[in-house]
């Protein structure tokens, strides 16, 4: 019964770790989106600036 135990908290720490590691990367992409859009709009900006 120990070992069983044993198994199962080693199978949560994994999937608790997973959960962790896929959360991060899933917001460390929506943050890198959210600046890839921001530069993109200042650069346009800064752009249509430039000509005139």
């Amino acid at each position: 019964m120990l070992a069983f135990l044993g198994v199962l908290l080693v199978i949560w720490l994994v999937l608790a770790v997973l959960g962790f590691v896929i959360k991060g990367l899933f917001w460390l992409a929506i943050i890198g989106i959210v600046l890839f859009l921001a530069t993109a709009a200042y650069g346009a900006v800064k752009g249509r600036a430039k000509v005139r």
